[in-house]
């Protein structure tokens, strides 16, 4: 066996997740192991929704029993389990660093979690252990964005500009709060281990684990937060798990999975039942263009594209254009669904 992976549960399965099973002769590694159920405009009963979410984390939860490795890339309910914390007993837990780089809903939510990791495992108040605030310098993101920052957005560049700086003053804002907050320390207990994952490299026999420096949950700046993807290596086999980039809406991102050029390739597609809400039609453009981009770059043998998208009937006519690319090129582009058999199910309601 070489570099072996199987989605766990996805969108098109019914429920919201990304959970990914990785497996190597050295590790297994299961990345976000969360659940979450379908938003009030998912074209299904309630009952069936939450039926969904009992199945998937029925299927999560086994898995997690059989690695060794657990991943969180964020905190959001979809990546990660809060309040099931058996699931942690006995693992490695590399996870996204709750003390930077994390909006304020997702740090609540990561205190109050770590605070329950330590409690159990531990027998200790996290209070009594956190390390004191210290402060430290963050540059502006958009240094690092060489590609996106000089597109040219013709008519939206005026108000674009308009929306970076607001987001500045937003990353500002969050700067401050990381740098009064107390730290919550990386740690071993007798049953857990728990390592933050940005830009971090992880070696386990042949096997190496590398997480991206944090990045945004979708457009420059942000409010949703940032995230983690995570490369799993084995030998010379590759796997790019990215998390929510939500297309990737970044140019630079698309680039930097171009750049890592995975044998496999999971990737989030935009939030198309949110057009034109938290989606505007020039963001969605951008990541309809660097998802051809991706898929025309690469050589991977699979693209798994799937969560988010398959939220409402009209995601595949709505990136038709995507899916046209990965048929012209002979590439398999496949939600989850497909890639096990089966139709996704918002298109069977």
């Amino acid at each position: 066996m070489r570099l072996y992976f199987k989605p766990v549960w996805f969108d098109s399965l019914g429920a919201k997740s990304s959970c990914t099973w990785v497996e190597t002769p050295d590790v297994k590694i299961i990345i976000d192991p969360g659940i979450a159920v379908m938003q009030p405009s998912f074209p299904a009963s309630m009952v069936k929704k939450i039926w969904w979410v009992e199945m998937g984390s029925g299927e999560i939860k086994k898995a997690c029993r059989e690695a060794e490795i657990l991943i969180i890339t964020h905190y959001h309910y979809d990546h990660y389990f809060p309040e099931d914390l058996d699931i942690y007993k006995g693992k490695i837990v590399i996870a996204k660093n709750p003390n930077e780089y994390i909006n304020d809903s997702q740090r609540v939510r990561a205190l109050e979690f770590y605070e329950k990791i330590f409690r159990k495992y531990g027998k200790v108040e996290l209070e009594k252990v956190a390390k004191e605030a210290e402060v430290k310098e963050y540059p502006n993101p958009m240094l690092e964005l060489k590609i996106s920052s000089k597109k040219d957005f013709g008519d939206y560049n005026k108000r674009r500009l308009e929306l970076l700086k607001l987001g500045y003053r937003f990353f500002e804002k969050m700067v401050k709060e990381w740098n009064k907050e107390k730290k919550i320390p990386e740690v071993e207990f007798k049953d857990i281990k728990i390592r933050w994952a940005d830009g971090a490299e992880f070696k386990f026999g042949k096997t190496r684990i590398k997480f991206t420096k944090p990045l945004f949950h979708g457009i420059e700046f942000s409010r949703v937060g940032w995230v983690v993807s995570v490369i799993i290596e084995y030998k010379n086999e590759k796997l790019f798990y990215s998390s929510d980039l939500n297309g990737p809406l970044i140019e630079d991102y698309a680039q930097l999975i171009i750049d890592e050029n995975p044998d496999i390739l999971i990737l989030d597609g935009p939030a198309t039942y949110m057009i034109p809400y938290t989606l505007n039609l020039i963001n969605f453009r951008r990541a309809v263009e660097n998802a051809k981009k991706i898929i025309k770059k690469v050589e991977s043998k699979v693209i798994l594209y799937d969560h988010h998208l398959p939220r409402e009937r009209k995601f595949r006519e709505r990136t038709r254009e995507v899916w046209e690319m990965g048929k012209r090129l002979d590439k398999k582009v496949l939600t989850v669904a497909e890639f096990l058999g089966k139709m996704p199910v918002v298109l069977t309601l």
